[in-house]
C-alpha cells in the first residue's frame, strides 16, 4: 500500500561603455581604501549573448558527463577523513523548465528567491521566539501498518535549489543529483515507494536495492536531533514544512554516501521520502551543509568546505570540496556563530563601497546581537543579496547618483533599480565591493551585481532591501568566487576565478 501521510502543519508568518563619470562623495559616502578603482566595465554584449543562449540549453547535453561521473562513483574507496570533491551544476542546466523568454525565466527565478528567503527568516523567527519542539508538532495523521518501513524526510521551500551536485547513495553506489543548501541541515531525497514523488531527473532511490540502508530507532542520537520526529514501533519518523507549505515526510535512516571517485563516508543519516510536496522540481534531494549537527558537514566531520558558484546562465560546472586548503589569495572574514540558531553561517561584514566610497550604516547593522539578531549570512540557496532597508537605501543610492549618465527605465519584480542598455555595447559602472577586517576588501565583478533581466538590454542592480534583522549574501554575487568556509579556523574565504 502506498503512504497514506498528509500531514498539517502550524505555520508561523512572518510579518514582515561607453560612458565616464564623475561622481561628489554624497555626505552619507568616505572614501574606501585607495587600491579600489572607482569604476569597472560591464561586457553587455557577452552577458546578453549568454542569457539568450540558457533558454536553448539541452540537458541531455550532460548525458556524457552523467555517465563519467555515474562511472567514477562505482566502488568508491571508504573513508572518513580525506579530502572530497565533487562536480556542481546549475539549475537550469539540469531541468529545462521551457520558458517563453529571458524575462520569464528571470522573474521565476525571483519568485523562488522569494520564498526561500521567506523560508530562512521563519527559520530564524522560530529560534529568536524560542519556539520549541512542541510547538512545532504535527497534527495528529493517520499511520498504516506499511508506513512503519517508510522513510522520513526533511522539506524546503527553495524550489529545489539552484545549485546541485551528484553524489552516490546506498550499496551498491546509485548517483543522483541532490540540491546544495548552506541553509539547512537535515540532508534527504525521494524513495520508493512513492505516496506522493514530483518529477526528478534520476530514478527514485529504492531502498531495499541497498545493502547498507539502515532505519534510525528513536532512541538515535540523531532522531533526538531533529526538530521535530515521531516514533512508531521504535522506528523514527519526521516531517517538516515550510513557509511555502512545502514538505517531506518519511522515515530517517543512515545510508553510505559516495563523493565520486574520491571515497565515501557510512551511516550519514538522512531522511528518505515518500511523500515530497511543493516546490521541488529536477533534484533528486537535498544536501544540507549548514552549521547544525545533522548537516553533511557536520557528519562527515569536515574541517572545512567550499564551493564555486558557475553564472546561473552558463552550461559549465565547477566543484563542491570537503577538506581542501583554501586558496592563499582568498579575502577572508571572520565566520559567526549565532547562539540561537547554528545552521547559518554569519560573516563579520565591516561595511560595502560603492564607487571606491565607503557607505555609511550604523556599526550594529551587520554584527550579530545577543538576542540572536542582526548580521549577514552567506547562502548558496539565495539569488540575491538582502541587505536591511537602512543599509540597502544608502547603497542604492550612492549607486544611483554615480550612474546618472545611464539611462533608467521603471522597477522589476523586487528591484528599483534598473536601466535600458539596449544601445550599448559595453558600460563603465561604479565598483561594488565587501570590506572585512582588517582593511580587506573583496571587489565584486560588475556581472555580478548589475544584471540583465530580459533580452532586449534591461539591466537590474541585484540587491534587494529586507525588513528583517538579518542579511543575506546571495549567490549571484557569489557567481564565479570560490567561497572557503573554514570551521576549524573560523574564517570565511572569498577568493574571484577560482571555479
Amino acid at each position: 500500500m502506498a503512504l497514506n501521510l498528509k500531514p498539517s502543519f502550524l505555520l508561523l508568518t512572518l510579518a514582515f561603455s561607453l560612458t565616464i563619470f564623475s561622481f561628489v562623495p554624497t555626505p552619507t559616502c568616505s572614501r574606501a581604501p585607495p587600491s579600489e578603482f572607482a569604476t569597472t566595465v560591464l561586457d553587455l554584449s557577452a552577458s546578453l549573448h549568454q542569457a539568450q543562449q540558457v533558454l536553448s540549453l539541452n540537458p541531455q547535453l550532460l548525458e556524457t558527463s552523467l555517465q563519467q561521473e555515474q562511472e567514477a562513483q562505482i566502488n568508491p574507496t571508504s573513508t572518513s577523513s580525506s579530502s572530497f570533491s565533487v562536480n556542481l551544476h546549475t539549475r537550469d542546466s539540469l531541468f529545462n523548465a521551457k520558458h517563453k523568454d529571458y524575462k520569464s525565466l528571470v522573474l521565476a527565478r525571483l519568485a523562488r528567491d522569494s520564498a526561500r528567503v521567506d523560508a530562512l527568516n521563519l527559520k530564524l523567527h522560530f529560534a529568536l521566539n524560542n519556539i520549541s519542539k512542541s510547538d512545532l508538532h504535527p497534527t495528529q495523521t493517520e499511520l498504516l501498518p506499511e508506513d512503519l518501513s517508510t522513510p522520513v524526510a526533511s522539506g524546503t521551500s527553495m524550489g529545489s535549489g539552484e545549485y546541485f551536485t551528484r553524489v552516490g547513495v546506498g550499496q551498491p553506489s546509485k548517483p543522483f543529483y541532490m540540491a546544495l543548501d548552506t541553509g539547512s541541515d537535515v540532508n534527504w531525497l525521494q524513495c520508493k515507494p512513492c505516496s506522493d514523488c514530483y518529477q526528478q531527473s534520476d530514478p527514485v532511490f529504492d531502498p531495499t536495492l541497498s545493502s547498507s540502508y539502515s532505519p534510525l530507532t528513536c532512541q538515535a542520537q540523531q532522531c533526538q536531533a531533529l526538530d521535530v520526529s515521531a516514533c512508531r514501533n521504535g522506528r523514527c519518523l519526521y516531517q517538516v514544512s515550510y513557509g511555502d507549505g512545502s514538505f517531506t515526510v518519511g522515515e530517517y535512516m543512515t545510508e553510505t554516501v559516495s563523493f565520486g571517485n574520491s571515497g565515501s563516508v557510512a551511516k550519514v543519516a538522512m531522511g528518505c521520502g515518500h511523500d515530497n510536496e511543493g516546490l521541488f522540481v529536477a533534484a533528486a534531494g537535498l544536501i544540507g551543509l549548514g552549521g547544525g549537527p545533522l548537516s553533511l558537514t557536520s557528519q562527515i566531520k569536515a574541517t572545512s568546505f567550499s564551493y564555486c558558484l558557475v553564472d546561473r546562465d552558463s552550461p559549465k560546472s565547477s566543484t563542491l570540496e570537503f577538506n581542501s586548503p583554501r586558496p592563499a589569495d582568498s579575502v577572508t572574514g571572520a565566520l559567526l556563530r549565532n547562539q540561537k540558531l547554528d545552521t547559518f553561517y554569519y560573516v563579520q561584514l565591516a561595511g560595502v563601497s560603492v564607487g571606491g566610497h565607503m557607505i555609511s550604516v550604523p556599526p550594529e547593522t551587520f554584527a550579530v546581537g545577543q538576542s540572536g539578531s542582526g548580521g549577514i549570512i552567506v547562502d548558496c540557496g539565495t539569488a540575491v543579496t538582502r541587505l536591511q532597508t537602512q543599509a540597502y537605501n544608502s547603497v542604492r543610492d550612492a549607486f544611483r547618483s554615480m550612474t546618472r549618465n545611464l539611462r533608467t527605465t521603471n522597477g522589476f519584480a523586487i528591484f528599483d533599480t534598473c536601466y535600458d542598455l539596449s544601445s550599448l555595447q559595453s558600460v563603465d559602472v561604479p565598483t561594488v565591493s565587501f570590506h572585512f577586517g582588517g582593511g580587506k576588501s573583496w571587489l565584486l565583478p560588475a556581472k555580478n551585481y548589475l544584471i540583465p533581466v530580459d533580452e532586449s538590454g534591461t539591466y537590474c542592480f541585484a540587491f534587494a532591501p529586507t525588513t528583517s534583522s538579518m542579511s543575506i549574501m546571495g549567490n549571484i554575487q557569489q557567481q564565479g568566487t570560490r567561497v572557503s568556509f573554514d570551521l576549524a579556523h573560523n574564517l570565511v574565504g572569498f577568493s574571484p576565478n577560482k571555479c
